[in-house]
């Protein structure tokens, strides 16, 4: 392991990162691939077109060989436990065991940011509830003792400040609320294996799916886009927190990836340092010490 600041070397580091054809998941999967990781991208768009949105599980995993790793496609629908076991079954039968699970796989429907209240909203919106919470304890689940037996590992889930304030509707809050109970709870489970769990906060991200809602009204969100995070921005954060000689310290905290991006003295892309949104729309809540077995 390194020290906070220092490059993250994930040469020999096997990773799995979930939906990760588009968007975080794709940025994620390429950060972890730059720094020498093999991942393994799982989704469920394998052919260009066949989503609303550009991007492919192939072409991500292509992505994360040309950045420096080995990017391996699988398809997966998390919302099939089946597919998820096959998956983990892959890993460990080709790599003999895991180090980074990233949980990222979501379902976000087109109508989740229009305005209105949640029964005005079609019933589809708590599918969250299914790939994007239960997907992430069935993938930790599957994960855990790949980690477990090396002794060693990462669990991550990708979290938003909608955890903290109403975004989106309740649907939406509650998953995030859940995936960062996860990994809470988990981590007092994974102590005595050194295997760590976090939940990462991240800002608005520079994706298709928020230049689609940006370009749709440009004078509600004139300046966010300058503001925005790169989808790779929470992979190099979590690059570096997996090499972080302290990473058992920052196990079961809920983090703001603007925050320990600092700490770790993590730019964007660009060179820019993505703004903390907490004073505008608060801070996660961690959890308290007391364990009632």
């Amino acid at each position: 392991m390194s020290e906070p600041g220092s490059t993250a070397n994930l040469k020999g580091v096997i990773a799995v990162v979930t939906g990760a054809s588009r968007g975080a998941g794709k940025g994620i999967a390429i950060a972890l691939g730059a720094a020498g990781a093999t991942v393994y991208v799982s989704g469920r768009t394998q052919k260009e077109g066949a989503a609303p949105l550009p991007g492919t599980i192939a072409g991500t995993a292509d992505a994360v060989t040309q950045a420096g790793g080995k990017g391996i496609a699988v398809a997966c629908d998390h919302g099939d436990d089946a597919q998820v076991k096959a998956l983990f079954d892959r890993v460990a039968k080709e790599q003999g065991g895991l180090d980074i699970l990233v949980n990222n796989a979501t379902t976000l429907h087109d109508k989740l940011i229009e305005q209105g209240p949640f029964w005005q909203k079609p019933l589809e919106l708590v599918d969250i509830l299914d790939v994007g919470l239960r997907s992430a304890y069935v993938a930790s689940w599957y994960a855990a003792p790949l980690m477990v037996a090396k002794n060693d590992g990462l669990i991550a889930f990708t979290s938003s400040f909608g955890a903290s304030c109403y975004m989106h509707g309740p649907g939406y809050g509650a998953q995030k609320v859940g995936v960062d109970k996860f990994a809470k709870d988990m981590a007092v489970d994974l102590k005595p294996y050194n295997v760590a769990a976090v939940s990462i906060w991240m800002g608005m991200l520079k994706t298709d799916r928020t230049k689609r809602v940006m370009d749709a009204d440009p004078a509600k969100y004139a300046g966010f886009w300058d503001i925005a995070e790169s989808p790779d921005f929470t992979g190099r954060v979590l690059a570096a927190l997996y090499r972080d000689a302290k990473r058992a310290e920052k196990s079961g905290l809920v983090l703001i990836g603007a925050e320990i991006a600092l700490e770790y003295g993590i730019k964007d892309l660009q060179g820019q340092q993505p703004p903390s949104h907490r004073p505008m729309l608060g801070g996660p809540t961690q959890a308290h010490p007391a364990i009632v077995q």
